[in-house]
């Protein structure tokens, strides 16, 4: 299904497929010999979201893109079922595997493997070539990689990088932070109430 969002049609080239039951929304490209399977979202909130040539976007994978991070996916690159992508840029020959997480403003350098239900945070940057192992978590520029049990380094490490404020723009201190997170975010989704679909 394709849907036009605050102006802009997804442009799909003729050589990619799109399954039927596949989502693409708003500014979205999507270049020759890609692939996308069913139940795959691809949904430009106000940012833009290219995808190369020969990218695999498996089933039930989300990628969005918001007016302040726009998603770049390079060539050659496979999301995996359920994967998660949202505001960042995925270089060439990046493998992102099943259940992966990949947060705004992070960059994956080219040929990175990121395994099974891993996470790269926030404003992470990987190198070229870098694994992140199985559950893993990647945080920082450049990188560092911590094992799922190392809880409270990882959120030492990560605490800086301050979610709430560079994704919504709101202190973490806020006393109702997520009351005011979840209205503001709402009026922003509620923008869909004026898509068009176009198949």
């Amino acid at each position: 299904m394709r849907f036009e969002h605050l102006g802009a049609q997804p442009r799909i080239h003729t050589t990619a497929v799109v399954a039927p039951s596949a989502v693409i929304s708003g500014d979205v490209t999507i270049g020759a010999h890609s692939q996308v399977l069913h139940g795959a979202v691809i949904t430009a909130e106000g940012g833009a979201i290219t995808i190369g040539e020969s990218v695999i976007v498996m089933e039930n994978a989300l990628i969005r893109a918001s007016a302040t991070d726009p998603v770049h996916i390079g060539d050659h690159v496979l999301v995996g079922p359920m994967a998660s992508i949202s505001g960042a840029t995925v270089a060439d020959e990046v493998f992102l595997a099943t259940g992966t997480r990949v947060f705004n403003g992070a960059r994956i350098g080219e040929r990175s493997e990121v395994r099974i239900n891993a996470v790269v945070h926030l404003r992470t940057v990987l190198a070229a070539d870098t694994v992140v192992p199985i559950a893993w978590v990647a945080v920082g520029n450049p990188a560092q990689l911590y094992s799922p049990d190392r809880h409270d380094e990882i959120w030492d490490a990560q605490k800086e990088l301050d979610f709430p404020g560079y994704v919504f723009g709101l202190d973490r201190e806020t006393p109702d932070l997520m009351v005011q997170l979840t209205e503001r975010y709402g009026r922003s989704l509620a923008r869909h109430a004026d898509d068009t679909r176009l198949d």
